[in-house]
C-alpha cells in the first residue's frame, strides 16, 4: 500500500496550531499523557486476551518503554499494547472525534494562567497531540494486536498527515518525539535528560499499574544501560492511608479524570467480610463543562483483583454522584463481566449502596468541619445531588442532610433545614419557599413582600431540579415545605393587625369588581381574588395548592412531555392606589370598556412581574402607549 498523505480535520489543524505554539507553561505534562494513553492500551490488551482464547497476541511481559536518543534527539514512548488498525489510526488520530472539541478550545484559549491551561489536553480525550508541544515531527508506528500489518502516522503539524502499511511493525504503539532545541526560558526541557524523565515519570506516573521502563540510556562509556522501571507500581487503593502522601492521590486523581486541579476529596473505603472490595474515591473541586449532558461519561474505573475491567461503570454510583471520580476494585467478580451482567449483580448493587454512603458521609463531614470546603463543593455540585432527593428515595434523608440554600435571611451563606426550622418563630408552621430562575428575580418578585415586611425568612430555590424535589420530599420534621406563590397563604398571625371584620368588610367591597374581573379575564384566569401577600405591587399571579407552576410545565414540555395549559389565579392588592381606583371607578361607571383594557394591563403586569411576557405584547405595548398618552 504506497504513502498516503491526508489533510487534517479543522479542528484537529486549530488544535495543533495552539499546540506547536503553545499557551502551555508546563510542557512536562505530554509525557504524562503518552504514558497514560500507553497505559490504557495495555489495560485493553489483557482484557480483550481474557475474553478471547483465540486473539493471537503475545501478553506474556505487558511494559511501558521510554528510549532517549541524544545523538537523533529523539524520545520513543512504546507499549505493547492492543494497538490500532490502519483504519483506527485514521479515525483516532487524524481526527478529533470528540464532541467537545469547540468548547476545549474555547477553554484553551481562554486559559490564559498558567493552572487554568495545564490538563485541559487530557480532558478532552486529545492527549496525544500534546506532544507538537515539545516536539518539531511526530512518528507513530502501530500493529493491532491479531493483525499482521501495522501503520505508520508522520506529521509536523502542519496541516497534513502521511499514512503507509508496515509489514515488520511490532505488536502494541510507539509514538516517537523529534525534539525541539531545548529552551528553559518558554519552560521547554532538554527532554534526552535521563534524570528529568525520571523526574517527571516519578511525579505524574508512579501509580501506573505497568512497569514503566526507561532503556537507551547512557553510561559513562556512552553505552546504553539495561532497562530501568521507574515506577512503583503500587496501587494506592490497596496501601494504608498513612503510607500515601496527598501529591500521589492528587496525580492518581488527574490520571483518572484528566482535570487539571487537585481534587476537593480523597474518599477510602475498604470492605472485607463475604465480598471484599476497595474503592479509592475523589470529589472533583470544580464541576466539568458537560455535568448536565445527556451524553456526559460517568462512573467510576472497575478492576477485579487488579485487572483493569472498564472505564466510566455506571452501576458503582447513582446518576446523582456521577461528578465523583476514582476506582474500585473488586475481589470476587468475574474477570468476564459484561456491563449487562453489572446491571443484574447483587454485588455491585451492595457495593453501589455502600459507596453512596460513603460519599454523602464524607460530604456531611465537610459540612460540619470544614465549611469553606463544603460551600465550595455546594456551589459546584449542589445543583446535581439534589437530584437524589427525587431519585433515591433510600437515600432521601441522608442527602438532605447535606442539601443547604440561600435564604431571605443572608446575601451569602446557605442555611440547613434543620438550621432553618430551628429558628422558626412561634406560629410559623410551614417552611417557606421560592423557585424562580435567577436570586435577581426572586429578590424582586411580588411574591416575597409581605414576607420580607414581616421578617418572615425564605428560602430561594433557583435550580431547575428545584422545582421537583420539593413536592417530591413535602415535609420535613413534621413542617410542610409551601411555596410562596402557591394557594393561599395566611400571614395575620404574623403581624397583620387587620381584624377578621375589617377582612370580611373589605370582601363585600370588592366582591363586585372580582367577580367582573374573572369573566374579562377567564380565558386566562381561574379566579380573582385579594391578597394577604402584597404590599407593595398592585397584582400578582398564583398558583392552587396542587397545580403545576409554569416552570415545571416548561420543564416537561422541554422533556416532549404534552401538558394542559393550567389557569391561575390572580391577586390584588387592596391597599394599591391602582387597584383601589379601579374598584372606585366599577362601582361608579355603568360603560365599563375602559376598565376592562385595565383589568387586561394589570393581568399583563402581573405577568411580567413573574418574569414572563404578556399573551400578546403588541397588544401590552399599545394598551400602555395609550394609557401614557393619556397622562400627558
Amino acid at each position: 500500500m504506497p504513502t498516503e498523505t491526508f489533510e487534517f480535520q479543522v479542528e484537529a489543524r486549530q488544535l495543533l496550531q495552539l499546540m506547536i505554539h503553545s499557551v502551555y507553561s508546563n510542557k512536562d505534562v505530554f509525557l504524562r499523557e503518552l504514558v497514560s494513553n500507553a497505559s490504557d492500551a495495555l489495560d485493553k490488551l489483557r482484557l480483550a486476551a481474557l475474553r478471547d482464547d483465540t486473539l493471537d497476541a503475545d501478553v506474556s511481559d505487558l511494559h511501558i518503554e521510554l528510549e532517549i536518543d541524544k545523538d537523533a534527539r529523539t524520545l520513543t514512548v512504546r507499549d505493547n499494547g492492543i494497538g490500532m488498525s490502519y483504519d483506527e489510526v485514521g479515525q483516532l488520530i487524524g481526527t478529533i472525534a470528540n464532541s467537545g472539541t469547540a468548547e476545549f478550545l474555547r477553554e484553551l484559549r481562554e486559559a490564559q494562567d498558567t493552572a487554568g491551561a495545564e490538563g485541559l489536553i487530557g480532558q478532552f480525550g486529545v492527549g496525544f497531540y500534546s506532544g507538537f508541544m515539545v516536539a518539531d515531527e511526530v512518528t507513530l508506528l502501530t500493529r493491532r494486536a491479531g493483525e499482521q500489518r501495522g501503520t505508520r502516522w508522520t506529521s509536523r503539524g502542519e496541516g497534513t498527515y502521511t499514512l503507509d502499511a508496515v509489514d515488520d511493525a511490532p505488536q502494541g504503539t510507539s509514538v516517537t518525539l523529534h525534539l525541539k532545541p531545548a529552551d528553559p526560558d518558554n519552560q521547554l526541557h532538554d527532554y534526552t535528560s535521563v534524570w528529568t524523565i525520571k523526574e517527571i515519570v516519578k511525579r505524574y506516573s508512579d501509580f501506573i499499574t505497568w512497569p514503566i521502563r526507561l532503556v537507551g540510556e547512557a553510561g559513562e562509556d556512552d553505552e546504553a544501560a539495561g532497562p530501568e522501571t521507574l515506577n512503583s507500581m503500587k496501587a494506592l487503593w490497596a496501601r494504608s492511608r498513612d503510607e500515601v502522601s496527598d501529591e500521589e492521590y492528587h496525580e492518581l486523581y488527574k490520571h483518572i479524570s484528566h482535570d487539571w486541579r487537585d481534587p476537593l476529596e480523597t474518599i477510602q473505603l475498604q470492605a472485607e467480610g463475604t465480598f471484599e472490595y476497595q474503592a479509592l474515591l475523589f470529589v472533583p473541586s470544580h464541576a466539568p463543562h458537560d455535568l448536565f449532558n445527556q451524553n456526559f461519561k460517568r462512573g467510576l474505573q472497575l478492576y477485579v483483583k487488579r485487572v483493569f475491567i472498564m472505564d466510566d461503570c455506571e452501576e458503582l454510583l447513582p446518576p446523582y454522584l456521577r461528578f465523583v471520580k476514582g476506582v474500585v476494585d473488586a475481589q470476587d467478580l468475574s474477570l468476564n463481566v459484561s456491563r449487562e451482567i453489572l446491571q443484574q449483580d447483587r454485588h455491585i448493587r451492595m457495593m453501589q449502596r455502600r459507596l453512596t454512603k460513603k460519599v454523602l458521609s464524607s460530604v456531611k463531614s465537610m459540612m460540619t468541619g470544614e465549611a469553606e470546603r463544603y460551600a465550595t463543593f455546594w456551589r459546584e455540585f449542589g445543583a446535581v445531588l439534589k437530584e437524589g432527593l427525587v431519585t433515591d428515595p433510600d437515600n432521601r434523608d441522608a442527602v438532605l442532610a447535606v442539601t443547604s440554600f440561600a435564604t431571605t435571611h443572608g446575601d451569602d451563606g446557605t442555611v440547613t433545614l434543620k438550621q432553618y426550622v430551628e429558628r422558626m418563630p412561634d406560629g410559623q408552621d410551614d417552611i417557606y419557599y421560592i423557585t424562580g430562575e435567577s436570586r435577581e428575580s426572586i429578590d424582586n418578585s411580588p411574591h416575597m413582600e409581605a414576607f420580607r415586611e414581616r421578617g418572615i425568612e425564605v428560602l430561594l430555590l433557583t435550580d431547575p431540579v428545584d422545582e421537583v424535589w420539593v413536592d417530591a420530599v413535602g415535609e420535613y420534621e413534621g413542617k410542610r415545605l409551601r411555596s410562596i406563590t402557591k394557594g393561599e397563604i395566611d400571614l395575620a398571625a404574623r403581624g397583620d393587625d387587620t381584624s377578621e371584620d375589617d377582612r370580611e368588610k373589605r370582601a363585600e367591597e370588592y366582591a363586585g369588581l372580582l367577580g367582573w374581573m374573572r369573566e374579562r379575564l377567564e380565558e386566562d384566569i381561574k379566579e380573582v381574588r385579594l391578597s394577604t401577600r402584597l404590599t407593595v405591587s398592585p397584582a400578582c399571579l398564583v398558583a392552587d395548592a396542587n397545580d403545576l407552576t409554569p416552570a415545571l410545565e416548561n420543564m416537561y414540555r422541554a422533556m416532549g412531555q404534552e401538558v394542559p395549559r393550567t389557569k391561575r389565579i390572580l391577586e390584588l392588592n387592596p391597599d394599591h392606589v391602582l387597584v383601589k381606583g379601579l374598584n372606585e371607578a366599577y362601582g361608579e361607571r355603568e360603560d365599563r370598556s375602559d376598565l376592562s383594557e385595565t383589568a387586561e394591563l394589570l393581568y399583563s403586569l402581573a405577568v411580567l412581574a413573574e418574569g414572563g411576557r404578556p399573551k400578546d405584547p403588541a397588544r401590552f405595548v399599545q394598551l400602555m402607549a395609550d394609557r401614557l398618552e393619556r397622562t400627558l
